[in-house]
């Protein structure tokens, strides 16, 4: 019989204001065995995963590795850990099997409707400033949630800023530099010109850096806006449409309130008008909007448009979303 070489024992993981992440979990895991966690975003794997190896504490239960019970050891005293892993590789990973998923499910719809044309996921870095103000002052969340007391605890030992974020716990905040150029967007540019569906700036893009060593590439700790990256690479391959896909199925002033107004059509003028006047949330619907503007400002013959993805088809033609243009 194998042995047990993890066993949790009536775990739970609590966070401020007693909201829990993970409640009275019992497993083993014995030896030769593989065991894989799975679960939407948010649901504690891998708070599991960091409670075993220490870099996150229990609140109830204990974790015993090899009949050793190291509830309170430090994950240095463990037999297991969780290796730290730079920034940028984590966004090239995300955006290898996100991709492969996205391509693998466009190549079986396109093989069931045969048609014949190749997809490919292209690994898309993004070059960004390093001077770019958003460096000084991070403000995008990520990751894991953690207690104040975690949070100034790794704040102290690695430098990185936490923000309180709804109430849930603390998160980590990255800057969020604009995109200045797509480093792939010849090859990207070549693979759409043979007819080929391309899958790139996954997440936003890589942010990168032009280092001093004669121009070297350098992956930076940041999260570039996704809208913003598309509208990019939209001008850089000369696309005629930039369709940003949302939850809704509009762009709306007043939104959410008993006065709401669906908006068919844009100019960019008036667009900068609503921005101005506060219409557009930050971090949710404004980057969409000025993402759009930078893809048609100067561009009368191109068109943006802001929609649903489950009328993706009809925003396409015209009989659904918003269009943005400058006249």
């Amino acid at each position: 019989m194998n042995s047990v070489i993890v066993k949790l024992e009536n775990i739970s993981k609590c966070y401020d204001e007693g909201k829990y992440i993970i409640k009275d979990l019992s497993l083993e895991v014995k030896e030769g065995e593989f065991l894989t966690l799975l679960g939407p975003s948010g649901c504690g794997k891998t708070t599991i995963l960091r409670m075993i190896s220490g870099l996150e504490k229990v609140t109830e239960g204990k974790i015993f590795i090899d009949n050793k019970d190291v509830t309170n050891l430090d994950s240095t005293e463990r037999e297991v850990n969780t290796p730290d892993m730079p920034f940028a590789e984590c966004g090239s990973m995300s955006q290898g099997y996100i991709g492969y998923q996205l391509q693998q499910c466009l190549q079986d719809e396109l093989e069931r409707q045969h048609i014949k044309k190749d997809c490919a996921t292209l690994i898309t870095q993004v070059l960004v400033d390093p001077n770019d103000k958003a460096f000084h002052d991070p403000t995008k969340p990520i990751g894991m949630f953690y207690s104040k007391e975690e949070a100034d605890k790794i704040a102290k030992e690695k430098g990185f800023k936490f923000v309180e974020d709804s109430g849930r716990g603390y998160r980590r905040v990255v800057p969020s530099p604009k995109p200045i150029d797509i480093i792939e967007k010849r090859i990207i540019d070549q693979l759409v010109d043979n007819d080929n569906i391309v899958i790139a700036c996954g997440g936003g893009g890589i942010p990168v850096i032009k280092t001093d060593k004669i121009e070297l590439l350098e992956g930076v700790a940041a999260v570039i806006d996704k809208d913003r990256s598309a509208a990019l690479l939209a001008r850089e391959i000369n696309a005629d449409v930039l369709l940003i896909l949302t939850a809704v199925d509009k762009v709306y002033l007043n939104y959410n309130t008993d006065n709401q107004i669906s908006l068919d059509e844009l100019s960019v003028s008036t667009a900068r008008k609503y921005i101005d006047e506060g219409h557009f949330a930050k971090g949710s619907m404004l980057p969409k909007i000025e993402a759009c503007i930078d893809f048609v400002s100067g561009n009368p013959s191109k068109k943006a448009i802001i929609g649903s993805l489950d009328k993706a088809a009809l925003a396409i033609k015209g009989e659904s979303g918003t269009i943005i243009i400058d006249k």
